[in-house]
């Protein structure tokens, strides 16, 4: 039997600490229209220009040489504008650091994983925890070539990121392919050129309290009156005094709008994003801010009243809920979704599912969710899984670390906290312990089902072996042994019972126990008239 891994202590998930609601801005008048594309296309040639002087920069970078480029884009637009650009180009030159670091590490670990399987013999068979030899000598050959291609890769991308160099396309490099690709888009020129376009506008200014209505950039009432700082270029065709345009719509923001409202009334920081989506031909308005860190609960008082463990997969939620000692009540839930089609559709799909997973909670009167603190960025690697390309699609498809943040953010707005578990063995011992028990004639208890349930009891610190049975209709094991309940300090209580030499005392054949010849200590109402070994008389012959 091979070594368990340690299983890491639950934790309470930690809450967001920002807030972006949007809305659509409606019924636009053609000269509004016109005005937000000037705007848009004009700041993002500077945002191109900015990204590309600091892509040159790179580890040359400086607080003096970020005055140096804010200073020449003022003249061209603003000094608040100038602001936003260059903070903006600084998020995405970090940005793509980090994922040039990402790609770094992924690549280092197809490596390791090639080098190990070709040291071992060919055809050599794996075990679950690590994979063996290449099944074929060309097999072993060709992977061998693919181990000098990763070598060569991960050694240029080292270079570049030594050298402070970065590969950044704005408007996206899926939508520059698809340039190459219109046909198999079912997109024209002309149509692919405004994509193109749209994406890399650029219309966005962060906040600053103390300012009026929270933004002097792009300002919006209470009333819902929205008026853009036009760039200096652009000042013709301002509407409103000090080169501002005012767009003959309000707007008003159906989500959190009151909490909007409020900040907005007392001048304090809100940054605002506009954009135009191609497909839908539509524009939105996308407002964000800071909001104070709310204190975290401590687990007990979460699991005061019960929990609610849910296991993702790829197309439902699996739910149950568990009472404060660990024992699964009422019946599973499963909350479906669909993670095909666009990122809005599957960003969708999972608010819908999370919004009836929180209504049932609240019906419940449970106060914890406890989920896995998944993390499949080192499961989905072509090295590691070879040709189960079905599943490296299937965990690549699942959005968990998207999953956890938002439904961390949804359940601070419910009062509800989010518990994160180790996710070490819960589908396999809970299909062990709990779905054969859970079944039943009109339920059917699933592996999800639970692999929830263990998932639950992690959370409440119990381990996932089920309690103790009651009784069977007499003191032997005719019915199996029973399991016991090891308490959460004991070590190894996840392990099976160990097999205690000699015979167990509820099997010990009558009259050979402790307490045989003492009727007392049975707690019987009387006692029997003989104790020692009986035997029948025989019948006298004379009768």
């Amino acid at each position: 039997m091979g070594v368990l891994r340690s299983v890491g202590a639950p934790f309470v998930a930690s809450v967001p600490s920002g807030v972006a609601v949007r809305t659509r801005l409606k019924q636009l008048t053609p000269g509004d229209e016109k005005v937000l594309r000037l705007v848009g296309a004009h700041l993002g040639s500077l945002a191109s220009k900015d990204l590309k002087t600091r892509c040159r920069d790179g580890l040359d970078h400086s607080a003096e040489t970020w005055a140096v480029r804010k200073r020449e884009l003022t003249p061209l637009s603003s000094s608040r504008w100038a602001g936003a650009i260059t903070k903006a180009t600084h998020d995405q030159w970090a940005l793509a650091r980090r994922c040039q670091l990402a790609h770094i590490q992924n690549l280092e670990a197809g490596i390791r994983t090639i080098e190990d399987r070709l040291s071992r013999p060919v055809g050599q068979k794996g075990t679950k925890k690590a994979p063996g030899g290449y099944r074929s000598q060309r097999e072993w050959h060709a992977k061998s070539r693919r181990l000098r291609v990763l070598q060569d890769r991960v050694a240029a991308t080292r270079a570049e990121r030594e050298a402070g160099v970065v590969h950044v396309v704005r408007g996206g490099k899926r939508l520059a392919r698809t340039r190459h690709h219109l046909e198999t888009a079912q997109l024209t020129e002309s149509a692919w050129r405004g994509r193109w376009e749209a994406e890399r506008w650029f219309c966005q200014a962060d906040g600053e309290s103390g300012k009026r209505y929270g933004n002097e950039t792009i300002r919006i009432s209470p009333d819902g009156e929205v008026s853009i700082k036009l760039p200096a270029p652009l000042t013709h065709l301002a509407n409103a005094p000090r080169g501002r345009y005012v767009l003959a719509r309000r707007v008003a923001f159906a989500h959190r709008g009151g909490e909007w409202a409020n900040r907005v009334a007392a001048d304090r920081a809100i940054a605002y994003r506009i954009h135009y989506d191609t497909g839908r031909d539509r524009w939105y308005l996308t407002a964000s801010w800071q909001i104070p860190p709310t204190p975290t609960l401590p687990i007990e008082a979460a699991l005061a009243h019960g929990v609610i463990g849910v296991d993702m997969n790829a197309d439902h939620l699996a739910a149950w809920r568990l009472d404060v000692h660990g024992n699964p009540t009422g019946s599973p839930r499963r909350f479906f979704y669909d993670l095909t089609g666009t990122a809005e559709h599957r960003d969708a799909q999972v608010r819908h599912a999370l919004t009836r997973l929180l209504h049932w909670a609240r019906t419940c009167g449970v106060k914890a969710i406890a989920v896995e603190d998944l993390d499949f960025a080192a499961e989905k690697t072509r090295e590691k899984h070879g040709r189960r390309t079905r599943f490296r699609r299937l965990i690549s498809g699942m959005p968990t670390s998207k999953l956890r943040a938002r439904l961390a953010s949804m359940a601070d707005r419910t009062g509800i906290a989010v518990i994160a578990v180790d996710p070490a063995y819960t589908s396999r011992w809970g299909a062990q312990h709990w779905q054969k028990p859970l079944t039943s004639t009109t339920r059917q208890t699933t592996r999800h089902d639970a692999a929830a349930v263990a998932i639950g009891r992690r959370a409440q610190g119990h381990p996932i072996r089920r309690r103790t049975t009651p009784p069977p209709q007499h003191r032997s094991d005719a019915v199996g042994h029973r399991t016991v309940q090891a308490r959460p300090e004991v070590p190894g209580r996840e392990e099976p019972r160990p097999r205690i030499p000699g015979p167990r005392t509820r099997s010990v054949r009558a009259g050979c126990g402790a307490n045989a010849g003492n009727q007392n200590a049975q707690h019987r109402p009387g006692r029997s008239a003989e104790h020692g070994f009986w035997q029948q008389d025989s019948l006298p012959l004379g009768l």
